[in-house]
């Protein structure tokens, strides 16, 4: 028998992820702040729960895709959150200061896993890790990469933090997800693996972005540019996915750039624990910063090219004048 899923957060990557799960056939509870937004996924047949503590009662396996760390944690440990219903024993002083009790008798949660997709900090990982051993079950963290179109065909890559055991018996969940899943090693490391990855991009947007710029100021067929260099050593997912986008004029979010800033936080602050300096990364954050200064959090991260061209006065960026 396939395991019962519950699903909490149903934004443009969790909502994705989701109707997947209900298409191979999976029992899917879902709860999102926003019951409108989970619409999609009840017409199509998810159970509604009221809570995080809901969704696990009736659910073997939990995964969670937020937008914070601090949600996060209230999802897991919140007074209606996951570990609430799973644990029977657990002491506060070890569920986090978000720690309660909803008056309700937990289930019993051997067997159980809860897998946290939010990119979150490595500490609060380790955290949920050794609160859910405490009380008998399983936790991963496991956030993805591939943005809007890996959750819409099921390619993501997931980097896995936790136990092997637990990574083994969520594989075959897994596999309609992602086609690039990777255990990285204990909890924490998927976390730190998804840092990794951030880092890479906020360099290789700034690259994309200006390098549009330039080619724009310079005259240059826009199009012609980008079939030359796509395929070359310059070549990235960023470059043929998202300034395909810039060119259209396209900002939807495929991952929204105020949760960008948030990650490149994540970055510096474990970088500073490491003894790091990350200069390249703390340019790309007060870039980004400054995009939302200019009211653009929610946009997608292509839209960066906005504040870059806001430094040379730039004041529209219209590809088809230079086509």
């Amino acid at each position: 028998m396939k395991p019962k899923i519950g699903w909490i957060g149903t934004g443009v990557m969790g909502g994705a992820c989701a109707s997947r799960l209900l298409a191979a056939g999976y029992d899917v509870a879902v709860f999102t702040r926003t019951r409108s937004k989970a619409e999609p996924l009840l017409d199509a047949g998810a159970v509604w729960a009221d809570s995080p503590r809901a969704v696990a009662e009736r659910s073997d396996v939990v995964f969670s895709i937020v937008g914070y760390p601090r949600d996060v944690r209230e999802v897991f440990f919140g007074v209606d959150g996951v570990l609430s219903a799973w644990s029977s024993a657990v002491d506060a002083s070890d569920a986090g200061p978000c720690d309660g009790s909803s008056g309700a008798a937990p289930v019993d949660a051997s067997g159980k896993i809860f897998v946290d997709m939010t990119t979150s900090s490595p500490e609060l990982a380790v955290e949920i890790a050794d609160a859910a051993a405490r009380a008998g079950f399983d936790a991963l963290d496991a956030p993805v990469s591939g943005g809007d179109v890996g959750a819409k065909n099921g390619t993501l890559s997931i980097m896995v933090g936790g136990s092997d055991a637990a990574f083994e018996r969520l594989s075959p969940i897994f596999a309609n997800l992602g086609t690039n899943v990777r255990r990285q090693g204990g909890p924490g490391a998927g976390q730190r693996t998804k840092t990794t990855n951030q880092i890479l991009i906020a360099g290789n947007m700034i690259g994309v972005c200006e390098a549009l710029l330039y080619a724009y100021r310079a005259g240059l067929d826009l199009d012609a540019v980008l079939a030359s260099v796509s395929s070359g050593a310059a070549g990235s997912w960023s470059l043929s996915n998202l300034a395909p986008r810039i060119l259209q004029g396209n900002f939807a979010p495929g991952f929204y750039v105020e949760h960008f800033v948030k990650d490149l936080g994540i970055a510096l602050d474990d970088a500073e624990r490491l003894r790091l300096s990350l200069p390249g990364v703390a340019l790309a954050r007060q870039l980004y910063l400054a995009l939302i200064a200019q009211g653009g959090g929610r946009l997608g991260t292509q839209a960066l090219i906005k504040a870059l061209a806001t430094l040379s006065n730039v004041d529209a960026f219209d590809a088809d004048a230079a086509r």
